[in-house]
């Protein structure tokens, strides 16, 4: 498997796929799960050639500790992508290669998507990922880049940054994948202790009775309810519970029928953060 750590070879090596063959981006972290690996091989069976990106971004962080914890495994990581095919690339590059001009992000106008849930517990963090990310498209100019519903916010900012900035590539969102008890695979599961990972299938649990609640509750009595799930629990804080408007994410006000919403959460299991969420209707 080609591994490339340089924009000058990552130019040299993509400038020999074939015209006509089909380009899929896969951005990640590292820390590879079974959720990447869906990615991957979605991917892989739309296109002729398939990128993943292996870059743990600085500037998404705004938690210096979080970033400094955050589980790095590249070689592990290559040996799950081999498995995979013999049609991947892998673009491991340093942080000097990505921010040459050194560490800092561009600042987006994300119409708003990004003042809530997550862009308000975390400053700067979609800035920080709409630079990586405008970075990685320009390079490497995919026809189709792929990325996972739990970031289901990110998704979307995602979607409204090829927009502002006119990137002519199709943005595919893939649904998450759970761990059996429910609990959304993310590399930092593997932060968390047995007895952690077993009471955090709560997250899922909780969110699937908010579904269920939806079609006859208000959200608000929604909300609340999903607040006293976790008062007093011994593990899991939960930080915030929104229901929205899948297109502006902006909390819902009335139920309207035409309108999809979803739920989202954020909870602390100990120190490790994890987010959820669920579509409502």
């Amino acid at each position: 498997m080609l591994v490339i750590k340089t924009e000058k070879e990552l130019k040299s090596h993509l400038s020999s796929f074939g015209n006509g063959e089909s380009l899929g981006l896969v951005p990640t972290m590292g820390a590879l799960h079974h959720g990447h690996v869906s990615l991957v091989r979605r991917a892989i069976s739309e296109n002729d050639n398939t990128v993943v990106s292996i870059f743990i971004n600085p500037t998404q962080f705004n938690n210096r500790e979080d970033l400094e914890k955050y589980p790095q495994s590249l070689i592990a990581d290559i040996d799950i992508l081999e498995k995979l095919s013999d049609k991947i690339t892998v673009f491991a590059p340093s942080v000097e290669e990505m921010y040459p001009n050194g560490v800092g992000s561009t600042s987006y106008k994300f119409d708003g998507l990004d003042q809530v849930m997550e862009g308000a517990f975390r400053e700067g963090h979609f800035n920080g990922v709409g630079t990586v990310v405008e970075t990685l498209l320009k390079l490497i100019k995919p026809d189709k880049a792929y990325f996972g519903e739990k970031d289901f916010q990110q998704l979307q900012i995602i979607r409204k940054l090829v927009e502002i900035k006119d990137i002519p590539v199709d943005i595919i969102g893939c649904p998450i994948v759970r761990e059996p008890n429910g609990l959304a695979m993310s590399s930092r599961n593997k932060r968390l202790s047995t007895t952690l990972r077993k009471e955090a299938g709560l997250i899922y649990k909780t969110l699937e009775t908010a579904k269920k609640k939806f079609g006859t509750e208000s959200a608000k009595s929604i909300m609340d309810w999903v607040k006293d799930q976790f008062k007093g629990h011994p593990f899991l804080k939960l930080e915030y519970v929104e229901i929205v408007d899948v297109g502006t994410l902006m909390p819902i006000k009335r139920k309207q029928d035409n309108i999809k919403y979803r739920a989202f959460m954020a909870v602390y299991a100990n120190d490790v953060r994890l987010i959820d969420n669920i579509a409502l209707n």
